[in-house]
């Protein structure tokens, strides 16, 4: 049995995890870099352990550094997060060739389905339809250029190891490959250890669902329905939501039994999702599978009643999951945000600095997954992500209502959130619809950034207007004109 795991990650899934843990009587490691230092996870774990610079590369991507931890602290388990060595496969192997249990799926089957290309290659052995691409492992731009001329522009550019969006770019022209193919293998690089990439046709109104799957030692293979992850910027998702407004039941069902089929034929073990992107007419295609936990699973979470991360310790622990799933059915509506420190309204541009104060949201059927404390510093070296914000209720309207309510309650003082801009998304027509699509953001964002500027524009009249009622006990009626602003 498991009595002490090390986390190999940071932020908001390392506390997720550690607080499953402590619920389990699990003892638990954390690993920290220069900046996270004084970060929730290492405040909240028993352990925790310095494991490099600032930089990813030297610290939560440095293997050296962090099977040197596991020697010295003594985990029975290592759990990988999301992200970083989540999918990494001589990680993986590295730690149960140590004797430890890899919370994830095994060696063998990350390296076959955490590989973009070979997973591609796999599903279509298997008869699973995939969007037309080429699974080249591209080295230079004249190999590129002449496979994207077959498949035909737009396309999509993709990291083989990526993930959330990194290492992904989308061009429109032949002008334009040359930067992207380069942009795209520094990045994959950059955050994978792996340059590799691939190209695939970018397909016109698409939905991005995903379908949670468990499978364990025992050759038991179940699904717990599908998300809606279709609100996207920079192909890194914003919003998501369970179930899907989009999917009916026949289709819910057919890609259910795909996913299984799939994770029957690699003889997957663990918590895992099979991707998949579903035109307007509701063709559907594979996209790729997430040998690991992902970012959005508390909305299944809530639907489906079940620990996710206790499920995968279970999993580990080689307990029969038909005992503690397989009466699980979806009940009611989940929605979350990532609440990202940046601004939406200008590029998603970065927010760093310190934390000053935090005012978090509460009430029924609300729930938010934090990573940070007060007074604590947000630097440019990792994701944006500051945490979660996810909410639960009866039917699909009332979830919408509800998020936005938490939305407009949650304080975080000192720096610019994805907070507003989530209202904004949740408040136009094409998300209350459930008709959004994955290029729906890009479409709708001109129109919010519009709206935004004339809320600040009429916010600095009222407070121009109050200025001068203060100093002179004079009302004026004139804000038409917005000359005088700048002179009150």
């Amino acid at each position: 049995m498991i009595n002490k795991i090390l986390i190999a990650n940071r932020g908001e899934i390392a506390v997720r995890i550690i607080r499953t843990c402590k619920e389990m009587r699990i003892k638990t490691i954390a690993v920290y870099s220069d900046a996270d230092r004084s970060s929730l996870h290492v405040i909240l774990a028993d352990e925790a352990y310095h494991v490099g610079k600032s930089p990813v590369n030297e610290s939560y991507l440095n293997i050296k550094k962090i099977l040197s931890v596991i020697k010295q602290s003594k985990p029975d388990a290592v759990h990988p997060g999301y992200g970083f060595l989540s999918e990494n496969y001589e990680f993986a192997k590295s730690i149960t060739d140590m004797g430890l249990k890899w919370i994830g799926a095994p060696s063998d089957a990350i390296r076959l389905m955490g590989d973009k290309i070979k997973a591609r290659e796999f599903a279509k052995k298997n008869f699973i339809p995939l969007i037309p691409g080429i699974e080249n492992k591209f080295k230079n731009l004249k190999d590129i250029t002449k496979s994207a001329n077959k498949i035909g522009y737009p396309l999509l550019i993709k990291a083989a190891s990526g993930g959330g969006g990194i290492g992904m770019r989308i061009v429109n022209k032949e002008a334009d490959l040359q930067n992207s193919f380069n942009l795209a293998k520094s990045e994959a690089k950059r955050s994978f250890l792996d340059s590799r990439v691939y190209i695939e046709k970018y397909l016109e109104e698409p939905h991005h669902i995903e379908i949670q799957i468990a499978s364990d030692f025992h050759g038991n293979h179940l699904s717990l329905g599908e998300r809606e992850c279709s609100i996207q910027r920079r192909y890194q998702k914003l919003i998501e939501e369970c179930p899907s407004p989009f999917i009916d039941n026949e289709l819910r069902e057919k890609l259910k039994n795909e996913a299984i089929k799939l994770i029957k034929a690699c003889n997957y073990v663990g918590v895992g999702t099979v991707e998949f992107l579903v035109d307007k007419h509701k063709n559907w295609y594979f996209l790729e599978m997430n040998t690991r936990l992902q970012v959005e699973h508390p909305i299944t979470e809530l639907v489906y009643r079940v620990d996710l991360v206790k499920t995968q310790i279970q999993i580990a622990n080689g307990i029969n999951i038909r005992k503690i799933l397989k009466n699980k059915t979806q009940i009611g509506h989940s929605i979350e945000c990532r609440i990202y420190a940046e601004n939406g309204y200008k590029n998603f541009q970065p927010s760093t600095g310190t934390i000053i104060d935090y005012f978090p949201p509460s009430g029924p059927g609300i729930r938010f997954d934090e990573g940070f404390i007060r007074g604590q510093e947000i630097s440019p070296f990792y994701d944006p992500m500051l945490g979660k914000l996810i909410v639960y209720a009866e039917n699909r309207d009332e979830a919408i209502a509800k998020l936005i309510r938490a939305l407009g309650e949650l304080k975080i003082v000192g720096l610019i959130t994805s907070a507003k801009f989530c209202i904004e998304i949740l408040n136009h027509d094409k998300f209350k619809s459930g008709n959004y699509c994955t290029h729906t953001l890009e479409q709708i964002l001109p129109e919010i950034i519009k709206s935004q500027s004339k809320k600040i524009k009429l916010s600095n009249v009222i407070l121009a207007h109050d200025r001068y009622k203060a100093k002179t006990g004079k009302i004026k009626t004139d804000k038409s004109d917005s000359n005088w602003i700048i002179s009150s």
